[in-house]
């Protein structure tokens, strides 16, 4: 039995742990005493069940102030839902109540008998002592656990009966929860989500905290944990990497559990939407577009007196008719197709949130020439070519967007156009008409006073206080909050004071460097509706699909061997194979 090379593929104990043949045997014995199945290498046993979580009466309250309360919804499996609230509503809070985190102030949260919960965590400096894959393997705690103590048995010198028989259960569970399989797999993870094969064994102290988000990603989602919790998952990420993250959950059939700002994710994964609004959690089918669009159709319909109760209903059931039409026309993934079979016109109810007044208008009409770049290189401070012999000349009215794998040389030249930058080699012209307003990556600088929102404000735009405070309230800051020091705002807060002060400027041509990073859904989408309008040039940088997708018409990539320029939407540059094959070229 033990030269046999079939039975040999599955237990390579001797081979890994050089244990002695005595032990190995007892190990066989046992499993061929207890009629055990042989599992192949790619044997995997998941279970599922109908209701994998279920919150009954929960009650969240910090202080004086309730969250919401008498919370009642079961979470099944085969459905991702996509968790969606204002700022400060509680979306993050429910995440830790669920997973045990945050004890509530009443109620319970049960998973189904046996199930496994999987978090997404936000601490990457957690497991700074153990390497890359290890930390990974950890994501899966029976499986992992399994291997300490395996690794402890075969340590010893001598093992006893006692020994040989702990060490077959050990080999038998470790085999169901597919453990020699296990660093492959983890590999295949990281592989997918950009952290590359030569960082797979380093401490996780020595890799960026770029990779390290995608390695706590991986860790999540390694094993097929029965329930998934994720926050915030496509931080950091890469389009591309979005893209792969998409695709991979939407075909999960296990439940998870998202938080997201990105629209685009939430609608090609959730096939149901948890909205915490009115202090309540309700759970209603459909992605975020459907709850946006029938939010705002219910809320006009609620202000029209005029209207009677059966043509509101006619006009829901038309809007579901024509939602699910175009959902049907889009690139297919299970989760969509979950999404129409459950959508229902009597969960469409207004909503109490509310959305930032961004208006960008210009003071001149730009000329024909907008901007002429020729022969641009950047090169970074370790020497790494960012990009090189960059040419362009962009168009009036146009809106392009600027990718690349490396997201330094957006920011390089955006940096380098606004003069703040000197480039390693090429030039670059604007038109003697054109004016711009710049929303940079890294806003630290400008919030380094002790002025108040208002005085901060004046600074950059003519007008007096009640002006500026005007400017201020339209970006939801409350008459109290324009009296706060800039140096204590959140990140969230800094950004809008930015966007308030870019309206000042009255610009005819935009640059935006990667503009919904600290936003809200709120913020991003009342952001995304004005530059679709917006009758000037805007340049810009995005990790957000949605906002690609529906502002730009022209796109341009960089890269370290020259450019891509295409003038196209953005869903028909990713899937386009000549140009996936151009891209390899160029950065190969």
């Amino acid at each position: 039995a033990i030269k046999d090379s079939t039975f040999l593929s599955n237990y390579q104990i001797r081979r890994r742990y050089n244990i002695n043949r005595a032990s190995f045997l007892a190990s066989f014995i046992l499993f061929v005493k207890e009629k055990v199945v042989p599992l192949q290498p790619n044997y995997n046993i998941i279970r599922y069940k109908e209701d994998m979580i279920t919150v009954t009466n929960l009650a969240i309250q910090f202080g004086k102030k309730t969250l919401y309360k008498d919370v009642n919804l079961k979470f099944t499996s085969g459905n991702i839902y996509g968790i969606i609230g204002a700022n400060g509503a509680g979306k993050s809070t429910l995440l830790r109540a669920i997973s045990g985190e945050l004890e509530p102030n009443r109620g319970s949260v049960e998973l189904a008998p046996g199930e496994r919960l999987s978090v997404l965590e936000q601490d990457h400096f957690k497991y700074d002592e153990f390497t890359v894959m290890d930390t990974v393997l950890m994501g899966h705690q029976p499986l992992w656990k399994n291997m300490k103590e395996r690794e402890a048995l075969y340590a010893k010198e001598e093992m006893t009966e006692e020994d040989g028989n702990k060490a077959a259960e050990l080999e038998m569970a470790f085999a169901e929860m597919n453990g020699w399989e296990a660093e492959s797999e983890a590999a295949q993870l990281l592989q997918n989500l950009g952290v590359q094969e030569e960082q797979h064994y380093k401490q996780m102290a020595e890799i960026s905290n770029n990779e390290k988000v995608r390695v706590m990603l991986a860790k999540a989602l390694f094993g097929h944990p029965d329930n998934l919790l994720l926050d915030e998952p496509t931080n950091d990420l890469d389009l591309d990497t979005v893209q792969w993250l998409e695709e991979y959950l939407s075909n999960l059939e296990q439940c998870v559990l998202v938080v997201s700002h990105d629209r685009h994710f939430l609608d090609a994964v959730s096939t149901q939407t948890v909205d915490i609004d009115f202090g309540k959690v309700t759970l209603f089918s459909g992605n975020y577009s459907f709850w946006y669009e029938s939010s705002q159709l219910a809320l006009r319909q609620a202000q029209n007196q005029k209207m009677k109760a059966e043509e509101k209903r006619k006009q829901l059931e038309e809007f579901i008719r024509r939602f699910s039409a175009n959902v049907a026309k889009s690139k297919q993934t299970t989760s969509r197709k979950k999404m129409l079979e459950k959508l229902n016109v009597e969960e469409i109810t207004p909503s109490t949130r509310k959305y930032p007044g961004i208006i960008f208008s210009m003071e001149r009409e730009p000329g024909t020439q907008i901007l002429e770049v020729e022969g641009l290189k950047a090169v970074d401070a370790d020497g790494t070519v960012l990009f090189d012999n960059v040419n362009f000349t962009i168009e009036k009215g146009q809106k392009t967007v600027f990718l690349s794998h490396n997201p330094k040389a957006m920011t390089a030249l955006f940096e380098i156009i606004n003069g703040n930058r000197t480039a390693d080699a090429g030039t670059y012209k604007w038109g003697v008409t054109i004016t711009t307003a710049y929303l940079p990556l890294d806003n630290t600088a400008f919030f380094q006073s002790e002025l108040n929102l208002v005085d901060w404000l004046s600074q950059y735009g003519t007008g007096n206080e009640v002006m500026m405070k005007s400017f201020l309230g339209r970006m939801l800051f409350k008459e109290e909050d324009v009296l706060k020091h800039v140096n204590v705002l959140s990140g969230g807060e800094k950004m809008r004071c930015m966007i308030a002060r870019m309206q000042l400027k009255n610009a005819n041509c935009l640059i935006l460097d990667t503009p919904t990073n600290h936003l809200d859904l709120e913020s991003i989408q009342a952001f995304n509706n004005n530059l679709i309008g917006f009758k000037g040039n805007i340049l810009f940088a995005s990790h957000d699909h949605e906002f690609i997708n529906t502002v730009a018409d022209r796109i341009i990539e960089l890269t370290p061997k020259g450019t891509i320029d295409k003038l196209m939407t953005y869903d028909d540059y990713i899937y386009d194979e000549a140009i996936k094959e151009k891209k390899a070229e160029l950065y190969s």
